[in-house]
């Protein structure tokens, strides 16, 4: 499995015995790739070719006569998301071209390579936490819990959790609507609220605080770079005393480099404010 993510791409290379009631995980190889295939400095050709170094580790790892029969799949999250459809396709239809031609492994023909949506991103978090705690599995406890999941990424973040019956919801079933989730898994149907929070994932919620504190700036002085570097702002979200170069998003994909400084005294009510207008508190 590749995680195409918004900050790198990761290989998980699984190896599960069958024999039981419910798939027993043995051991997992991880490999991991900076940066992600959304990086606009690389063609779709580029972002595809990216990824031999995690197939190369594949090929070491899964036995040979294994190859053909290993299933392949690629899934990208909100890195890709944030892209245009055009862009975002062209990078795809590189990648599954390339692990056509070049890989032994059984790409599926359907889904095999593919941007994820942001509930099944959510829900296989879910899944996955829940499995290796020993919570869904078809011999597991029936009184077990499950335990929710908060997945920060760096694009979005996602909530997923299975509300207790009786509590909160009439019967113990939520209404229908985007934020529920139908699951069957390990023999047993669940109910999952699950809600995927796209653009306040690490990495996109540290550009958007970068942009309201360069804007912020802005309106008191005049956007210019100071002598021989980029100007200075102001950040009061900064440790005290130290200073970051970053480059700020602007308006039809430009950016501007300027250098964070922290303030001589930390100033929680300011950076607080700026989290406040970045997360709409005021909508």
């Amino acid at each position: 499995m590749i995680d195409a993510g918004s900050t790198g791409s990761r290989i998980h290379i699984y190896k599960f015995n069958y024999c039981g009631p419910s798939p027993s995980y043995e051991y997992e190889v991880f490999k991991m790739i900076q940066p992600g295939l959304s990086d606009r400095t690389k063609t779709p050709e580029g972002a595809a070719e990216s990824l031999d170094v995690l197939l190369d580790e594949a090929l070491r790892v899964v036995p040979v006569s294994l190859h053909a029969c290993t299933p392949l799949a690629v899934k990208a999250t909100a890195g890709l998301r944030f892209l245009g459809v055009k862009e975002s396709q062209a990078i795809l239809v590189a990648v599954e071209k390339r692990l056509r031609e070049k890989y032994p492994f059984a790409v599926p023909d359907k889904d095999g390579v593919v941007i994820m949506d942001g509930k099944d991103e959510g829900v296989y978090a879910w899944i996955t936490v829940n499995y290796l705690l020993d919570a869904i599995r078809a011999d597991s406890p029936k009184d077990a819990p499950t335990y929710a999941v908060l997945d920060l990424g760096g694009g979005s973040t996602q909530i997923v959790f299975e509300p207790e019956k009786g509590t909160e919801n009439v019967g113990g079933v939520l209404k229908d609507g985007e934020h529920k989730y139908e699951l069957v898994f390990g023999g047993e149907e669940r109910v999952l609220y699950q809600h995927s929070y796209l653009g306040y994932g690490l990495k996109s919620a540290r550009e958007s605080v970068h942009r309201v504190v360069e804007f912020m700036d802005g309106l008191r002085t005049t956007r210019t770079s100071g002598e021989g570097g980029p100007r200075q702002v102001a950040n009061p979200c900064l440790a005290q005393k130290t200073e970051k170069e970053v480059d700020v998003p602007l308006a039809e994909g430009t950016k501007v480099k300027v250098l964070m400084a922290g303030a001589e005294v930390g100033n929680f009510e300011a950076c607080n404010r700026v989290l406040e207008l970045v997360m709409a508190k005021d909508a």
